[in-house]
């Protein structure tokens, strides 16, 4: 199955998670939702159950993931398990890539760079340099604007709001350059197979599966 723009286009946040979730391993909605909550991924979006099988469904109408079993422990639920296909694991990887370099999608930018290790080092740096090359034009817009508007006697209280958004953007600057320059320098490790074996991850997978 191809990915086209209609499918990248049509991903939300959610259902980036849950691709980034099995692109770790074949796992149930249940399992899912537990690792969700074990790693604070509600700071990033709302986590429900319904809205959580809602797009789980989607995503196997959609081909980009597929059912590969199913299993019933005791007396709870059957739960099925799903796989990522080579689709959903394609629109993963180009929805990454757009918005780590899109400025104007602060939610998505931030569910984008925190599954941003699903994508190699050289694909992240490319996306942030540019990003940080349409941040750095909004920047020099606002810092000029505000010089022009305190010269020609604009108060200082219609100007608080502009000020604020010129020192965030020279934050966020400052912070790509940090960043992109540790991921050149290889100042830790990097991608998709780097953490996978760790004892946090190990013991975050058994915890979720229980």
């Amino acid at each position: 199955m191809r990915v086209t723009n209609d499918t990248t286009d049509r991903l939300t946040p959610m259902a980036v998670m849950i691709l980034a979730l099995l692109r770790e391993g074949d796992m149930h909605p249940y399992e899912m939702v537990r690792l969700m909550r074990a790693r604070r991924d509600e700071r990033l979006l709302s986590i429900t159950n319904g809205t959580l099988y809602h797009t789980v469904g989607r995503l196997q109408r959609a081909g980009l993931i597929d059912e590969v079993g199913s299993d019933r422990d005791g007396n709870r639920p059957e739960r099925t398990t799903y796989s990522l296909t080579d689709a959903g694991r394609d629109a993963l990887i180009t929805w990454l890539r757009r918005e780590l370099s899109i400025i104007d999608r602060p939610t998505e930018f931030r569910i984008a760079l925190a599954e941003a290790h699903n994508l190699e080092s050289a694909d992240v740096i490319e996306a942030l340099r540019l990003r940080r090359a349409a941040l750095d034009e909004g920047h020099v817009s606002h810092r000029d604007g505000l010089v022009i508007a305190r010269r020609t006697g604009v108060p200082e209280q219609v100007l608080v709001e502009f000020e604020r958004q010129e020192v965030l953007l020279d934050a966020e600057l400052r912070w790509l350059d940090s960043l992109i320059d540790r991921l050149e320098a290889e100042e830790f490790p990097w991608g998709p197979s780097t953490f996978e074996y760790s004892d946090r991850y190990r013991a975050q997978r058994k915890a979720a599966q229980q």
